[in-house]
């Protein structure tokens, strides 16, 4: 399934709420190789049956059709809550975009863009969406709701976060996710999209992570990089200067002298935070910028399904 081909045909529309819906209806038109087959776009009203429960909703015309066993889940089943958290500090704004660039090519844009197909598809299943953004302020939260006037709401606040200059914008990641975790007190998902570019004590992050797992929460973290620059540095052998975007801290060296040294460093971190967080049972999932939004809505749904 080709989700990036279908955000390419349509890229000229910069509404988000419609940008989003193409990219939902691409994944669903191509659920024919993924393990959702036969959903359509009833996939809503089903969930995949699993050995133990009862036989007595299953089914079985569905069953006829995919080959594959679903129950069908009623409407109070599908009461989930869940909070959307977004860094918007300076890095989150790389790589910087040009003219002929779409907004979605950058970590921040990516993340917006990411938050409306999931919005799509809560709004879908009649579930509950809230917003939390934070850099080196509390900037934007909305609590968790359903209706229409919220969900419009909402999506206006990730449209404006695509229209901000942001310059030295530090992070202050602990400090806000456990400001966040004192205002959820009924249990949800909780979706964070990050580039976790944090300076500081990585146990006092953990701790964050942790609190955000309190009223038995289900936490998961997409870690938003761009692969080209950020993991690969993918850069010719010219000397560069490097400038921190929240620090304004400048250094200047060739590439390619430190590219090995760099990957690996980077590849530790990645693997050190994937362990970190599978110790604290959190969800974590690496993402790029380059990629498309198909591991966005197959974790949702995994996620969604195991959250019992």
């Amino acid at each position: 399934m080709k989700i990036a081909s279908q955000i390419e045909k349509i890229s000229s529309f910069q509404h988000l709420e419609l940008l989003a819906n193409q990219v939902v209806e691409g994944f669903i038109s191509g659920m024919h190789k993924s393990p959702f087959h036969g959903f359509s776009a009833e996939f809503a009203e089903h969930k995949v049956y699993n050995v133990g429960e009862s036989t007595k909703h299953i089914d079985w015309k569905l069953f006829a059709k995919t080959d594959r066993l679903y129950t069908k889940q009623f409407e109070e089943e599908t009461n989930l809550r869940c909070h959307i958290i977004i860094d918007n500090s300076s890095s989150m704004h790389f790589p910087k975009l040009k003219g002929s660039q779409h907004f979605y090519e950058n970590k921040i844009g990516f993340s917006v863009l990411a938050s409306a197909v999931l919005m799509n598809l809560l709004r879908k299943q009649r579930d509950a969406v809230g917003l939390s953004v934070f850099s080196d302020t509390y900037e934007y939260y909305a609590p968790e709701k359903g209706s229409d006037r919220h969900h419009r709401m909402v999506l206006n606040a990730l449209e404006n976060l695509l229209k901000e200059s942001v310059v030295k914008k530090s992070t202050d990641t602990i400090t806000f996710l456990h400001q966040i975790a004192e205002k959820m007190h009924r249990r949800s998902m909780v979706i964070l999209f990050t580039d976790m570019f944090q300076t500081g004590d990585e146990a006092k992050l953990l701790s964050a992570l942790q609190h955000l797992k309190h009223n038995k929460h289900k936490v998961v973290l997409f870690h938003v990089f761009d692969g080209k620059t950020e993991f690969s540095f993918d850069f010719d052998n010219a000397p560069r200067k490097f400038i921190d975007v929240e620090t304004g801290e400048e250094i200047s060296v060739f590439a390619e002298n430190v590219k090995s040294a760099y990957e690996k460093q980077v590849a530790l971190y990645f693997k050190k935070l994937a362990l970190s967080c599978a110790q604290n049972k959190i969800k974590y999932v690496p993402v790029s910028v380059r990629e498309d939004f198909e591991k966005i809505i197959l974790t949702y749904l995994t996620e969604k399904h195991n959250f019992g």
